[in-house]
C-alpha cells in the first residue's frame, strides 16, 4: 500500500517560509517541525513565485486557474460526446409517419 500524504495548512507553510527567510536552514526547520527539507524548499520556491520572483514557474493563482480550466475542459468534452451520441441516435431513428385524418 502507498504511504499517506501528510497535508500542512497554508498558515504552517507560510510560517516555515518566514522562518527560512530569517536565516534558518531547511534542515533545521525540518528537524524541529517534522516535515521534510524538500517540502520547505518547495514552499519557499512557490512563495517566491507568488511574489513575482523566482524561476518563472506558475504562481499559485495560475495553478488554481489551470486546474479549474482543465476541469471545465474535461466537462465540456464529456458534454460534447453525449450530444454527439444523442444526435447520431436520433439520426438513425425512423421518422414516424403521421396518420392522415379523413376530415377533409
Amino acid at each position: 500500500m502507498g504511504q499517506k500524504v501528510k497535508r500542512y495548512t497554508p498558515e504552517f507553510r507560510r510560517q516555515m517560509v518566514e522562518l527560512h527567510r530569517t536565516g534558518r536552514t531547511f534542515a533545521e526547520l525540518a528537524a524541529q517541525f517534522g516535515c521534510t527539507s524538500w517540502s520547505i524548499r518547495h514552499w519557499v520556491k512557490q512563495a517566491d513565485r507568488d511574489r513575482g520572483k523566482g524561476d518563472g514557474g506558475l504562481t499559485s493563482a495560475e495553478r488554481e486557474e489551470l486546474t479549474r480550466l482543465r476541469r471545465e475542459n474535461r466537462k465540456l468534452l464529456q458534454e460534447r460526446d453525449i450530444l454527439s451520441k444523442a444526435a447520431a441516435w436520433f439520426a438513425n431513428e425512423k421518422p414516424a409517419t403521421p396518420k392522415r385524418s379523413s376530415d377533409s
